[in-house]
């Protein structure tokens, strides 16, 4: 469930991987938004989705890629380097 004492846990973490303040509150309202939204797309439940959401966060902080990124990520151009469209 959506609460002030999950939205203050989100603030911190982000504040200890480097952001500001303001970067936190931000960063962490949009963490809360995309868990809701990942757990209806596919029907998972919220804490499993911000599970995956803050592994990806902490990964990518520490500058590695969590292995079931390699499923949802885009196919990359051979030559560009760039995400296909």
């Amino acid at each position: 469930m959506k609460t002030d004492n999950e939205m203050d846990m989100l603030v911190r973490l982000c504040t200890g991987l480097g952001a500001d303040p303001g970067q936190a509150g931000a960063m962490a309202s949009q963490l809360m938004k995309r868990a809701g939204q990942l757990a209806a797309e596919r029907n998972i439940p919220r804490e499993e989705a911000m599970r995956y959401l803050l592994e990806v966060v902490t990964k990518g902080h520490a500058g590695e890629v969590p292995p079931s990124y390699d499923e949802i990520r885009p196919p990359v151009a051979p030559k560009t380097g760039k995400p296909e469209r």
